[in-house]
């Protein structure tokens, strides 16, 4: 797997791409500005890149602009964002695009390099990994509150599991059910957010895409 990583912080830019490159990923490039951030991408073509939301000269949301840039001319390139902020301005062209392949995982909530670099391969191959703090935040955020209110609170816990990007059996394991009752719930879910069977897409990507397509801004 090769990765391009967007940090402003030289210290947690080059430790990210050392502990990465631990675990047999290529960095192809680490860069500390949006700018750089677009060329390495365009160059190196990486499977997947990691990128901070504040990154230079404004230090406001430069790079989460950039992840929507690159998921308009990179749409084969995951794009992980990974910051200490939860912002909700771009939701709706970062998440809505209709594929898969992207992520948000909050700096202080990762624990575990496996964890993240389990993330970021769930990412480059096409999935989601979205931390259940940030999936709080765009819930709120969406102005598809009818559709999220149709889901009974348990369809809404599953929904946030299969945001992080688990499998059915580590949903049921997390909330102590049975894989039968969480295939249920899925189901459950799908058929609220009217999503038919289909031999194209990928089911449990869109059913999280369905809330957050049109979510809009919130502090951070």
């Amino acid at each position: 797997m090769r990765v391009v990583i967007a940090e402003d912080s030289a210290i947690l830019r080059e430790g990210l791409a050392q502990l990465l490159a631990l675990r047999g990923v290529v960095v192809a490039a680490a860069v500390q500005d949006a700018a750089a951030l677009l060329d390495a991408v365009a160059t190196h073509r990486p499977d997947a890149a990691v990128i901070d939301i504040r990154l230079p000269p404004g230090h406001t949301d430069e790079g989460l602009r950039a992840a929507v840039t690159l998921r308009r001319d990179h749409p084969d390139t995951g794009i992980l964002i990974f910051s200490q902020y939860v912002e909700t301005a771009y939701a709706d062209r970062l998440f809505g695009e209709g594929f898969a392949g992207v992520g948000y995982l909050l700096k202080e909530r990762v624990v575990d390099i496996a964890e993240f670099t389990d993330a970021l391969e769930r990412v480059a191959a096409g999935g989601t990994a979205l931390d259940p703090e940030v999936v709080g935040r765009l819930f709120k955020a969406s102005r598809r509150a009818q559709a999220l209110e149709r889901l009974t609170p348990r369809e809404r816990d599953v929904l946030a599991l299969m945001a992080e990007g688990r499998s059915n059996r580590s949903v049921a394991a997390a909330l102590t059910v049975t894989e039968r009752a969480v295939e249920k719930h899925i189901a459950g879910i799908f058929t609220k957010l009217d999503l038919p069977p289909s031999d194209t897409e990928h089911r449990r990507v869109l059913a999280v895409l369905r809330y957050l397509e049109t979510a809009g801004r919130t502090d951070a």
